[in-house]
């Protein structure tokens, strides 16, 4: 009882409060001037298309199977913007190079174009290949209760993204293609601004 009536009266005392958090001001201090200092998250371009508008000659449009392919794309939550999205994977398909041009960084610019396609139009054999597949499951179960269609059809259905991914991949020739072009075709489009270290 005695300890916790003594606890009570320094709660109840402000200079004895005060005392008690004395050490903690300087930190306190410190860290407000650090927040008041802190930059707010920029988003800019990265350096790959800063290039490409840099080499780019002009628009493209976009064929019927890259538009496809770009519409069965999922939208993305970018938290530290290290994958592109479906903005930024049109944005670099409806550039257009010179074809002439020997420049390396054009080359660049057109192997990451042409990666970014081939993703793009194998994302359209996917979701083409799983509706077959689930409608021919479902034709199949034509003669049975509406049940037995519902209970193999989204099996099905899954299962063909699989194979259509792995039937995308080999038309297009992903399965073949070199790491350093899938390489350019994932790097991302923006990223987060960090100024250069004072040191």
């Amino acid at each position: 009882l005695d300890a916790a009536a003594s606890s009570r009266s320094l709660y109840k005392r402000p200079g004895n409060t005060a005392e008690a958090f004395a050490p903690l001001r300087p930190c306190v201090a410190r860290a407000r001037r650090d927040l008041c200092t802190i930059m707010p998250a920029v988003v800019v371009p990265s350096d790959i298309t800063v290039l490409e508008n840099k080499v780019a000659i002009g628009k493209r449009k976009l064929t019927w199977f890259e538009w496809y392919g770009l519409l069965g794309m999922a939208p993305v939550i970018h938290f530290h913007y290290s994958k592109m999205d479906k903005a930024d994977r049109r944005a670099v398909l409806t550039k257009k190079y010179d074809p002439d041009d020997p420049r390396p960084e054009v080359d660049i610019a057109r192997r990451r174009q042409a990666s970014v396609r081939k993703e793009v139009v194998a994302t359209a054999f996917m979701w083409d290949t799983a509706l077959l597949m689930g409608g021919l499951s479902y034709w199949s179960f034509r003669k049975y209760d509406y049940k037995a269609r519902l209970i193999a059809l989204p099996f099905i259905y899954y299962g063909g993204t699989f194979v259509g991914r792995a039937i995308g991949d080999i038309v297009m020739g992903r399965n073949a293609e070199f790491a350093r072009d899938r390489f350019l075709g994932q790097l991302p489009a923006k990223v987060y601004y960090s100024p250069p270290s004072s040191d």
